[in-house]
């Protein structure tokens, strides 16, 4: 018997719709970084792409335990010096409620081109509407 090599011509990918409201930051991201990176199917292989896509929409109700939403501070970079901006989870989630729960995903997804590969399978809206309806997503619980 031969060993099983998943690669994207080989598996079935299926669309998931995930309604993030009142989930917790943190265990919405990894489960979400598990079903988008395969872990859930047998026939996982890690070095490539068997997952599925997620859709996840009211991003803007998520929850957070402690005191994160003034305590958790976001960094960037422009590139110039004395260029460091800092951002608090309050401040993102009120301008950009998607880019929360992407930065979240992505901290749990590998930083190599299968990453970057498997977080455009995430899609994120703010709000209960979404764009694929016609990709007959399936509601999923977590």
């Amino acid at each position: 018997m031969k060993t099983f090599q998943g690669n994207p011509d080989n598996v079935e990918m299926k669309w998931y719709l995930v309604d993030a409201e009142g989930q917790t930051l943190g265990r919405l991201a990894s489960q979400v970084a598990s079903i988008v990176r395969g872990k859930n199917k047998p026939t996982f292989t890690p070095h490539a792409d068997t997952g599925d896509f997620v859709i996840i929409i009211n991003a803007e109700k998520i929850h957070t335990t402690g005191n994160k939403l003034n305590g958790k501070i976001y960094y960037r970079h422009t590139g110039y010096a004395g260029g460091l901006k800092q951002r608090t989870l309050k401040q993102m989630l009120d301008s950009k409620p998607e880019e929360v729960l992407r930065l979240a995903i992505w901290g749990m997804l590998p930083h190599n081109k299968l990453g970057r590969k498997l977080i455009n399978k995430v899609k994120i809206y703010a709000g209960p509407e979404h764009l694929h309806a016609a990709q007959n997503p399936v509601l999923l619980s977590l």
